[in-house]
């Protein structure tokens, strides 16, 4: 019996698939994967989905511009201050670096205008008559802590924004989600029978508004927390500074803490 099985499979005739059909599926499915096109997804998208869309781009190039902006900023301030406090401890008069400081055709900052306040009210507190020189440097200190108050403001605005930016702009990509999911379910309601074909398009709309809220949310965040870090670092030497100038003047008028 097992002789007659064999002879009968040998006397079979067996064809061999072609070599070319073997990658054929893999090719098939590389195809269709390189031939996804961002553009025309957005383009048939519904409109809650654009819509959301649209903000998330929005809101990416405000973060963008913010970022670039206060990079600017923060390589100033720090470059001004090393600048400044390069000329302050040099030895040079008082008087003389409070001339240059008004003198420019300018608006300083920072550790710059810090030491112009103070120095403007002291020397202005110092040609009243009747005032003692205590109330001379607490005039003075009154002023440079005006003065830091206004440069931190300068340094943080617009980071509140970008903060809202970042910590947004994820949930705002799961509404869109939540939309393109929606819709695709509607849209399988109305049809007798589902496919794969049928899901994937409101499936991948919604998976690239999330991805969207991604995309704008991580440099938003990651630039923030750098760039309150920059605030807070520049905000401890502006207060420091303060402090030191503070004593310098209470040694040139005598007045014991």
């Amino acid at each position: 019996m097992l002789d007659l099985n064999a002879l009968i499979l040998a006397a079979a005739p067996v064809s061999e698939l072609p070599i070319e059909a073997i990658p054929a599926a893999a090719d098939a499915v590389a195809a269709a994967g390189s031939s996804l096109n961002y553009f025309q997804l957005m383009l048939h998208a519904s409109l809650p989905v654009q819509f959301i869309v649209l903000l998330l781009i929005i809101g990416s190039v405000l973060s963008w511009v913010i970022i670039f902006r206060k990079n600017r900023i923060y390589s100033h301030a720090m470059r001004d201050a090393d600048e400044f406090e390069g000329r302050f401890w040099s030895g040079v008069d008082l008087t003389q670096l409070y001339r240059s400081a008004t003198d420019r055709n300018r608006v300083v900052s920072g550790l710059e205008a810090i030491f112009e306040g103070g120095f403007r009210e002291y020397a202005r507190l110092r040609q009243k008559k009747g005032l003692d020189s205590r109330t001379q440097l607490e005039g003075a200190q009154r002023a440079m802590r005006a003065t830091f108050a206004r440069e931190v403001d300068r340094l943080e605005e617009n980071l509140e924004l970008l903060a809202n930016i970042g910590s947004t702009a994820p949930y705002v990509g799961l509404v869109g989600t939540v939309f393109g999911i929606m819709v695709t379910m509607h849209g399988l309601s109305t049809q007798e029978t589902a496919s794969i074909a049928a899901v994937a398009p409101g499936i991948s709309e919604a998976l690239f508004a999330t991805a969207i809220g991604l995309f704008v949310a991580i440099p938003a965040v990651w630039a923030y927390n750098r760039f309150a870090t920059k605030v807070e670092r520049l905000s401890v030497r502006y207060e420091s500074f303060a402090e030191e100038f503070s004593s310098i003047l209470q040694r040139q008028s005598h007045v014991e803490e």
